[in-house]
């Protein structure tokens, strides 16, 4: 959840459920320097949400979408007790 927090990294996540993408794709939209986005992207694959893969000098990143289901899960949990305690 940490990861998630920050609006950058959800954005990250948003544009790799389209598919995988190298980190000059991913870091194009940002208005920030590599190494800062790069440590966003160090985050993600630090919790488990993205992994990394290098092919020559290019370094792409794809999500892990077994970890966001775990976060589903629970979060579904929660929802349930929450509403059940409202009601």
């Amino acid at each position: 959840f940490r990861a998630l927090a920050d609006g950058t990294r959800r954005k990250v996540v948003e544009r790799l459920g389209r598919g995988p993408a190298s980190v000059s794709e991913l870091a194009e939209p940002f208005a920030m320097a590599l190494p800062s986005f790069v440590q966003h992207l160090r985050v993600l694959e630090d919790c488990g949400l993205v992994v990394s893969t290098k092919s020559g000098r290019v370094r792409s990143y794809e999500l892990v979408p077994k970890r966001m289901k775990s976060a589903e899960d629970w979060l579904l949990r929660q929802r349930a007790l929450w509403e059940k305690r409202l009601d």
